[in-house]
């Protein structure tokens, strides 16, 4: 006969078991919570330095065969910043002088609207009406500012903010490349914690290796034919924007990264450009601005064909969400790192949807 007392023993060591786990998840859940807001700070800077370090781990690989581990991270992090960084530092200080100008003339009452280039009136449809708005405006610009004070102070105090995370934002580039130096210095061992996390999570060393592959090609994809070639694009163009002096070039060349991102001709920039050049230098120094320019605008037709076939095809509708998306959450940064991160979820998911292949007869599942 079964024992009575037998059921209860059982029944608390089942007790017991269920406290001993609520406790451990507690445990767990505790030191993840304490460890993402240490991290938290760093979210962005840590993301962008990972796929900065995807993209130039190849060539790490390269370069230690000749040069060394160390000295390999050392040249790859000193030429990215000297190549990526100094162009758009300069971008990102005209961008912001303009915009702390912009601010500081709204608040004291100061701006002063420059004349209109020649010619401006001859141009069809908008030229009269636009000349006639600019006098306006120009001639009672007291009356102005004080009419659409609340409307102008709103948006100062937002043009300000902005300018100031420009500053933040360049740093994060500089900090981002230093770090990303650092983790392909000791790629091996990242590479290895990936695959036994992947392997771990989907409970198959073969299907955790695939998807390693796939993260770094997805990243690379994104990273070198969508992101690089509009970085590529803008910053040779803002290079002639710059050299003819016109206004606002900084944010013109900021502009021309983020369409160029999602994938929209840079024509909606370097047409009024070129207008604005014809109708204000001489017509040689005109033609050739504008020949390099249509030059520029279309090198992206022979770079992506170079850089986007190493990837993986992403949908645009998500390379524009990530664009839009990363830009809100992380100013300049996201802007880059916004499609890379939401293309690698986008294929990981599309991944996981794949039913699992059978394992073999006389194996055992795992």
């Amino acid at each position: 006969m079964d024992d009575p007392q037998v059921k209860p023993v059982v029944v608390l060591a089942g007790q017991g078991a269920v406290i001993d786990a609520a406790l451990r998840i507690a445990l767990v859940t505790l030191l993840v919570v304490a460890c993402y807001k240490i991290l938290q700070p760093f979210t962005g800077i840590l993301l962008w330095s990972l796929v900065l370090a995807v993209i130039i781990y190849p060539l790490h690989v390269r370069l230690t065969a000749r040069l060394g581990n160390r000295m390999s991270a050392v040249l790859i992090g000193v030429v990215s910043a000297a190549f990526l960084l100094v162009p758009v530092g300069i971008a990102a200080t005209s961008l912001s002088q303009s915009l702390y100008g912009l601010v500081t003339g709204m608040s004291h009452e100061t701006i002063l609207l420059p004349p209109l280039p020649p010619g401006v009136e001859k141009l069809p449809l908008i030229g009269p009406r636009l000349v006639r708005g600019w006098l306006s405006i120009s001639n009672n610009m007291p009356d102005f500012l004080a009419n659409n004070a609340v409307e102008l102070r709103e948006a100062a105090v937002w043009l300000g903010g902005f300018a100031g995370g420009l500053a933040g934002d360049a740093l994060s580039f500089v900090g981002g490349l230093v770090v990303a130096a650092i983790m392909v210095a000791h790629a091996p061992a990242g590479i290895r914690v990936s695959h036994d996390v992947f392997a771990r999570v989907t409970s198959s060393d073969d299907r955790g290796a695939r998807l390693v592959t796939l993260t770094a090609k997805t990243i690379r994809g994104v990273g070198q034919g969508v992101v690089g070639v509009a970085v590529i694009q803008a910053l040779l163009i803002g290079i002639g924007l710059f050299a003819m002096g016109i206004p606002f070039a900084g944010a013109l060349t900021l502009i021309l990264i983020l369409i160029g991102v999602v994938q929209l001709p840079a024509l909606i920039v370097t047409l009024p450009a070129m207008i604005y050049v014809f109708y204000t230098s001489q017509t040689t120094p005109a033609v050739i601005f504008a020949v390099y320019i249509t030059i520029v605008g279309f090198s992206d037709s022979m770079l992506k064909p170079l850089l986007l076939g190493r990837g993986l095809e992403v949908p645009m509708p998500i390379i524009l969400i990530g664009v839009i998306g990363g830009m809100i959450a992380d100013g300049l940064v996201g802007l880059f790192i916004g499609p890379v991160i939401l293309g690698v979820g986008y294929v990981l998911f599309m991944e996981w949807l794949r039913p699992r292949p059978e394992p073999s007869t006389g194996a055992l599942a795992p």
